[in-house]
C-alpha cells in the first residue's frame, strides 16, 4: 500500500487535482449549473397556492432520497397545484441532470438562496 502517511496524502492531493484538473469542468456543466442557479434574468417566486401537502412532500422526498427522476411526478403535482410557471414546470420535466440544490427543489422547500 502507502509507505508512509506523507505518501498517502501525496497521493490524495494527486488525485484531487486531477479531479479538478480534468474530471470537475465536466461535471459543472451548463446543464448543472441552471439547475442549481436557475436563470438569474428571471427570477421566480413561488405562489404560496402551489404548496400543497402533496408538493412540499414530494420536494422534501426527492432532495432528501435524491431521487430526482422524480422530476416529473413534482410537475405534475404542480400543475394540479395550479402552477402555470413554465420556467418550474420545464425544469422539473426537463432530462436534467438534477441535483441537491436545485433551485426549484429549494424553492418549494422554502430554502433561501
Amino acid at each position: 500500500m502507502y509507505r508512509s502517511d506523507a505518501d498517502a496524502a501525496e497521493y490524495a492531493a494527486s488525485s484531487i487535482e486531477a479531479f479538478l484538473t480534468h474530471t470537475a469542468p465536466a461535471i459543472l456543466s451548463e446543464q448543472l449549473v441552471r439547475c442549481i442557479f436557475g436563470n438569474p434574468f428571471r427570477p421566480v417566486t413561488v405562489d404560496p397556492a402551489w404548496l400543497t401537502p402533496t408538493v412540499v412532500a414530494l420536494a422534501e422526498g426527492i432532495y432528501a432520497d435524491r431521487a430526482f427522476d422524480r422530476m416529473p411526478i413534482l410537475a405534475d403535482a404542480l400543475q394540479d397545484a395550479g402552477c402555470d410557471n413554465a420556467d418550474i414546470l420545464n425544469h422539473c420535466r426537463s432530462d436534467g441532470p438534477h441535483v441537491r440544490g436545485c433551485w426549484v427543489a429549494d424553492l418549494l422547500r422554502g430554502k433561501d438562496r
